[in-house]
């Protein structure tokens, strides 16, 4: 964080003092809410939750050399006192970001926002310092901890903003008001909350609506694809940069084509230049990130070959997103556990598919969370899918979703051992153990709250160990 002293800091978020001996002491170190990353110059942000109160560990990280606590009572040591923690955070945040001479990118969308958020990190930090979101820490907490964390050598300030209900993006951006804005999609992410693609799309919009007009250098980048986004172009007064595989697109992709190994490839088009990309992630469905990517660097002044280039170079940041292990006995794991829905368990089916020519390919799939009254139609068409893309067998791990999953897949045509249902995590690891041989590949996906990140793990280990069937 840029340097402020506690003084300052109670001021901007109104709050009191409490055994601060000299309020001039500066925070210069992080601002964090885990004690357990606390340290010298640091302010440790209490929150008090069902299980766990913050205000338990202030003694222990002062100790560490954190400066003071943000909390909502006097806790004997150093400390400033508000009525509300959240709310002091994000005027804190907001503070912040006014002093930064850096240039805040805000992307939000139902799908693939994490990945297009690491994408146009590694793309921006090329041409100067940058500052991005780390996982999915996309929230009311996550967002202002990550503005904070921004120096005075930032440059770019890239944050991924998520959104459960109208009015929600409105709020981030007016913690963080963005100077680019890009929405990605509308899917049917949490479609069960929302009530419908047009509520998500009123929620998504949300942040074209906080840029500023275009005189003011307020950018929209919309992706052309998607209809529901296309037609936020009306609701913003910043300028419109469409991304996509349209022809009209300001920012497009021609020729796209996966390699042998699942990876996308494609001629980037730019309103300066054009480039070839080969990308080092997997799956088709990472074009339009890229594109969405370029189009953000190319309005911040980067050449369509230096983008090109960043885009071939660059990983994935972020764990269990199509993180691909290839196990010495030739078994190669797809850890796509993180998160799911409609879309993009689609796509990963469609790389796992990519990835497995001429190779067995193992689809280990789990609940979709949050689609309310679409999800047993969500689930069936998973399944279907799976059998037409010829996945090889389809493994549905867990109760109700999973058996929407195999009967999907049993209704598109599969039976006998093409599908399976099995009850839990273990039981998918203990069949996969019992069943794979080697050069098959299997991709593992579901909703967080599956938990399906330890069977990808636990396979990694067996291959690790030497464990794997010779059938």
């Amino acid at each position: 964080m840029i340097a402020l002293s506690l003084a300052e800091i109670a001021e901007v978020v109104g709050g009191q003092t409490h055994d601060i001996p000299d309020p001039s002491v500066q925070v210069t170190g992080p601002v964090v809410r885990d004690s357990r990353e606390a340290g010298p110059g640091s302010l440790f942000v209490a929150f008090a939750g069902e299980r766990v109160d913050g205000h338990d560990f202030a003694a222990s990280v002062v100790e560490t050399g954190a400066v003071a606590v943000l909390g909502t009572r006097p806790v004997g040591v150093p400390a400033i006192v508000v009525d509300d923690v959240q709310t002091a955070l994000g005027a804190l945040a907001r503070h912040v970001v006014r002093r930064l001479g850096a240039t805040l990118v805000a992307l939000t969308g139902s799908a693939g926002k994490t990945s297009t958020k690491d994408l146009i990190a590694q793309v921006l930090r090329r041409k100067a310092p940058t500052v991005f979101t780390p996982g999915s820490l996309n929230n009311e907490i996550g967002l202002p901890l990550t503005a904070l964390s921004a120096t005075e050598e930032t440059r770019f300030l890239v944050l991924e903003m998520g959104a459960r209900g109208i009015g929600h993006i409105s709020y981030l951006a007016g913690l963080t008001p963005p100077k680019v804005g890009l929405v990605l999609n509308v899917g049917s992410a949490h479609i069960g909350e929302f009530g419908g693609r047009e509520q998500i799309a009123q929620a998504k919009g949300e942040l074209v609506e906080a840029l500023p007009p275009e005189a003011d250098g307020g950018t929209a980048i919309l992706n052309a694809d998607d209809p529901y986004v296309r037609a936020m172009a009306s609701r913003t007064k910043a300028k419109v940069i469409f991304f996509g595989e349209s022809g009209e697109a300001d920012v497009r992709a021609e020729n796209v084509r996966l390699t042998d190994t699942g990876q996308p490839s494609f001629r980037l088009h730019t309103p300066s230049g054009a480039s070839d990309v080969t990308m080092r992630l997997y799956g088709e469905h990472h074009v339009s990130n890229a594109l969405a990517a370029a189009a953000v660097a190319h309005e911040l002044g980067m050449s369509a070959d230096e983008i090109a280039v960043a885009l071939s170079e660059a990983g994935s940041l972020s764990r269990w997103r199509m993180e691909v292990t290839e196990r010495p006995d030739g078994v190669t794991v797809v850890n796509d556990a993180y998160n799911a829905n409609p879309e993009s368990m689609k796509a990963a089916l469609r790389a796992l598919a990519a990835m497995g020519k001429g190779r067995r390919t193992w689809a280990v799939l789990g609940k979709m969370a949050e689609l309310g009254d679409e999800a047993l139609a969500e689930h069936d068409a998973v399944g279907r899918l799976a059998v037409r893309l010829n996945v090889s067998k389809l493994v549905a791990v867990g109760g109700r979703e999973a058996a929407w999953l195999q009967l999907g897949a049993y209704n598109e045509g599969s039976w006998g051992e093409e599908s399976v249902h099995v009850s839990d995590a273990q039981a998918a690891v203990d069949l996969l153990r019992s069943e794979l041989r080697p050069g098959d590949v299997v991709l593992v996906k579901a909703s967080r709250s599956v938990g399906l990140e330890s069977v990808a793990q636990a396979l990694v280990e067996s291959g690790a160990e030497g464990e794997v069937s010779a059938r």
